[in-house]
C-alpha cells in the first residue's frame, strides 16, 4: 500500500506522521549500525542496534497495514482503491 502523496486530512495525518516518525527513527538507527560496523564495534552492540532497526521497521509496517484496515472498516462502500480482506491479510502476514 503506497503512502499517499497528496495531503491527508484528519486521522490520516496522524497515521502518516507516526509512520514517517518510525521510518526516520529506523533510518537513524540503521546509520548507527553502519557506523558501528565500520568502526569495528562489538558484535553485541551491533546486533542490539540491528534489532532496534528491525523492530522500528516492523512497527512502521504494522501501522501501515492497520491504517488500511481502519480505512476498510470506516468506509466499506468505497472500494475503488481499497485492498481486499485477503490482500490485507497477506500484507499483515508478510510482517509476521
Amino acid at each position: 500500500m503506497p503512502i499517499p502523496t497528496e495531503a491527508p486530512i484528519g486521522p490520516a495525518v496522524d497515521s502518516q506522521k507516526r509512520i514517517l516518525n518510525r521510518l526516520r527513527r529506523a533510518q537513524g538507527q540503521l546509520a548507527s549500525v553502519i557506523t558501528a560496523v565500520e568502526s569495528g564495534a562489538e558484535c553485541r552492540d551491533v546486533v542490539t542496534q540491528l534489532a532496534a532497526v528491525s523492530k522500528a521497521l516492523d512497527r512502521a509496517g504494522f501501522t501501515i497495514v492497520s491504517s488500511a484496515m481502519k480505512d476498510c472498516i470506516s468506509s466499506p462502500a468505497d472500494t475503488t482503491d481499497q485492498l481486499t480482506v485477503d490482500e490485507l491479510e497477506k500484507l499483515f502476514l508478510t510482517l509476521a
